[in-house]
């Protein structure tokens, strides 16, 4: 084989280009489906805390028991849809359409008058966090409620604490989850699509008369490459517009820090799809490997919905070796906090890691096949 030659190259570049075009596939999963996939976890995915619906069971006819249960149903916190007594609401609960029971029991006045007063909480188990959520604030309305007939609001507290969110004011998941989307869609374009790119010359049967070209093995890489590496950026550029104009996410970092990461990490997710690609000759093999290699750990096991802290500690291991790891906090970082360098700069030295790694196995593989 020659060395590298640009006009051999540039003809590559115009034909792989041209097949990309005419694979309406292919158009449709850069820029069509990015947005959707935005719009699914900007508006579907909502880690919001929320008004939550639950049943009040009112057992006690005191005026203590009254006033509790006006408490509940002004709450910020909850909506109190139905009222009745326990055994109508478990069925409600069951059913899904309350997450949550409020028993105010009948001696709760008497309890009240004398500075007690309990009441019961019943919460759906199989979902922990809506359970978890309730039970704190149910006793949180509680604890406030009989705060003021104590009449300790008079009383100047010896502590105020104030909150204040740095970055995200509003604590919107919204503007935390659609930067990490951007993450799944890069993933999507640079390990999926290109996860197809050499299995489909095997096995339409042109590899063999692409080898026997005076085409470099460089050259074949750069042609399959640098055409899908566009797609990114552009789909990249798509989903930041989106993302500004229609969900609203603030946008503090420069742009050149934006596509400097996302370069970094098309390189990477490129290099990977081309190594399953080159180790298998099959598409459907490809896309599935793919989906277990790249897709599936970029969406579970990154960060993007699951704190990668919580995690058991071999799991927190095992996410050293996703690359979407360390792409997803310069994403959030870039969006709503600005330029970190100091953050962006080691993350970017292991995308490009990762990316050198997988273009040495694919080039490593290639030869062997060749051969």
């Amino acid at each position: 084989m020659s060395g590298l030659s640009l006009r051999r190259l540039r003809a590559m570049l115009v034909k792989e280009s041209w097949q990309i075009l005419r694979d309406p596939s292919t158009m449709l999963i850069a820029f069509v489906l990015p947005v959707i996939l935005l719009l699914i976890f900007g508006y579907a995915l909502n880690l919001d805390t929320g008004r939550t619906r639950i049943g009040l069971s009112l057992q006690d006819g005191g005026e203590a028991a009254a006033s509790l249960a006006g408490d509940f149903r002004h709450s910020p916190w909850f909506s109190v849809v139905e009222v009745g007594d326990v055994p109508h609401l478990k069925d409600d609960l069951v059913a899904g359409t309350i997450r949550g029971i409020v028993v105010i029991p009948q001696d709760f006045s008497r309890m009240a008058a004398r500075g007690g007063g309990d009441i019961q909480v019943i919460t759906d188990g199989s979902l922990p966090n809506n359970a978890a959520f309730i039970a704190a604030y149910a006793e949180g309305v509680r604890q406030s409620w009989t705060a003021a007939r104590a009449g300790h609001p008079a009383s100047p507290p010896p502590l105020s604490l104030t909150l204040r969110y740095w970055f995200n004011p509003g604590s919107v998941s919204r503007f935390f989850l659609v930067p990490g989307a951007i993450a799944i869609v890069m993933t999507m374009i640079g390990s999926l699509l290109t996860a197809l790119v050499l299995a489909r010359e095997w096995e339409r049967g042109t590899m063999e008369a692409i080898l026997a070209t005076p085409l470099g093995m460089g050259e074949l890489l750069l042609t399959k490459v640098v055409p899908y590496y566009g797609l990114g950026l552009g789909a990249t550029a798509l989903c930041t517009l989106v993302s500004l104009l229609l969900f609203g996410v603030p946008f503090r970092g420069s742009v050149l820090a934006l596509f400097l990461i996302a370069s970094c990490y098309l390189f990477c997710a490129l290099g990977q799809g081309l190594m399953i690609s080159a180790l298998a000759r099959s598409q459907y093999v490809a896309s599935q490997i793919a989906l277990l290699a790249a897709f599936l750990p970029s969406l579970l096991l990154s960060g993007f919905i699951y704190e990668i802290a919580s995690a058991p500690r071999w799991v927190q291991w095992i996410t050293l070796i996703v690359p979407a790891r360390y792409l997803i906090p310069s994403l959030q970082t870039v969006f709503l906090a600005g330029d970190d360098w100091g953050q962006f700069l080691p993350d970017m030295g292991k995308m490009l890691l990762f990316g050198a790694v997988f273009f040495l196995v694919t080039r490593w593989r290639m030869r062997r096949r060749v051969a």
